[in-house]
């Protein structure tokens, strides 16, 4: 068996939730070593952190430029194989752009810039280099959305007609009626979170999951956003109209304004024979519809899931798996491609999901600001 990838991380340090996710992700296939890395933007404490989850100090360091030249001085068998990136938003394109100029593989949380333009930037780079690029749309990684990502691909519900994905929060809703409390959070300061919130943050999810789902591209978009106060430069609200290729057209909203939701991602595709939808409060089921047969759920572990949706399984039927190994799915199949292992497209999103992310983003934006008129984005 191959030796562990070792791995580094930028942010996600204290009490940082995403910190704790991409850690305990790493670690569910034994294929990963956390060695180091700058978890806050102080030594100390990124030192003090360190002791606290028990790894060593000797590769913690002050800054990404730090890290970078004194691993690049430790030998081949030494220094980090791969970095994730867990920073606010306006830091990952300088981190990234500079991993990849220097070698490293590279795991990225989304959005993966805050500008199309840069996000362009990293592809170019990436082209030139001998390195693996992933963007951690989590989502992905689910068992029973493989699942059905394969079942559409096989035909099972036949032509594709309609797309509804929804995504609702309300974690916002506190913040954003106060005016002083709006500047608490980076999510709302356009110069760290880019020139979206509400679709730059949970938006970006739907779209990726609608693409990966559905194996087509959506080509066009109209977008209607909210911002509900004058003085408050980032959505926090947002329905987007899609336009498919095949004649295919469907909605993707996204709101964190919805009061009392809590992670409410819901992806429906509908065929002309058949349609499937998934709910992410509820991962472990997936129902399939059809005219004149009871409803069908389908649920993780089963035989009759396929590879994808198997590999990604790590416990019996009737045994829940959540967002944690999600993610955990999601570093197994950067670790294969890491080792140049075999694996499926599936297994992880990349950099061109992180792109198109980017563009529809900004598209979305664009629409809005334009009078809510289509616009078309980029092929890639």
């Amino acid at each position: 068996m191959s030796k562990k990838i070792r791995l580094g991380i930028l942010g996600g340090g204290g009490d940082s939730l995403i910190g704790v996710l991409h850690r305990v992700a790493s670690t569910m296939f034994d294929r990963y070593q956390l060695v180091g890395g700058s978890f806050n933007p102080s030594l100390d404490e990124s030192i003090k952190f360190a002791n606290q989850i028990g790894i060593p100090t000797d590769q913690i360091y002050e800054d990404l430029d730090t890290l970078i030249e004194k691993e690049l001085e430790l030998p081949v068998d030494k220094r980090m194989e791969v970095i994730s990136i867990l920073t606010p938003n306006f830091l990952h394109f300088p981190m990234a752009k500079k991993l990849l100029e220097n070698g490293f593989n590279v795991i990225c949380e989304k959005p993966m810039t805050t500008t199309y333009e840069e996000a362009k930037i990293l592809h170019e780079i990436l082209k030139k280099s001998d390195t693996v690029f992933a963007v951690t749309y989590t989502y992905t990684g689910y068992p029973m959305v493989r699942q059905m990502r394969q079942m559409i691909a096989e035909g099972v519900i036949g032509k594709i007609q309609k797309i509804d994905a929804q995504y609702y929060q309300g974690w916002i809703n506190p913040i954003i009626h106060d005016k002083e409390l709006r500047k608490s959070t980076w999510r709302l300061d356009p110069e760290k979170s880019g020139i979206s919130c509400c679709i730059g943050d949970i938006g970006t999810h739907a779209f990726d999951m609608v693409e990966y789902m559905s194996g087509l591209r959506v080509n066009s978009i109209l977008a209607d956003l909210n911002y509900l106060y004058e003085d408050n430069q980032m959505d926090i609200d947002g329905t987007v109209l899609i336009k498919c290729g095949q004649n295919v057209k469907g909605v993707i909203r996204a709101s964190q304004i919805a009061t009392g939701e809590e992670n409410n991602f819901t992806v429906q595709i509908y065929g002309d024979k058949a349609g499937l939808k998934w709910e992410q409060e509820n991962p472990n089921y997936l129902y399939l519809l059809e005219e004149d047969k009871p409803l069908q759920v389908l649920k993780p572990g089963h035989a009759y899931n396929s590879e994808l949706s198997l590999d990604g399984t790590k416990l019996p039927p009737g045994h829940p798996e959540g967002i944690f190994d999600s993610m955990g799915n999601i570093y197994k199949g950067v670790a294969k491609a890491i080792r140049h292992e075999d694996y499926d497209h599936g297994e992880f999103p990349t950099i061109i999901d992180g792109v198109r992310g980017m563009d529809f983003i900004e598209k979305a934006v664009e629409s809005h600001k334009k009078g809510n008129v289509w616009v078309n984005l980029d092929k890639q």
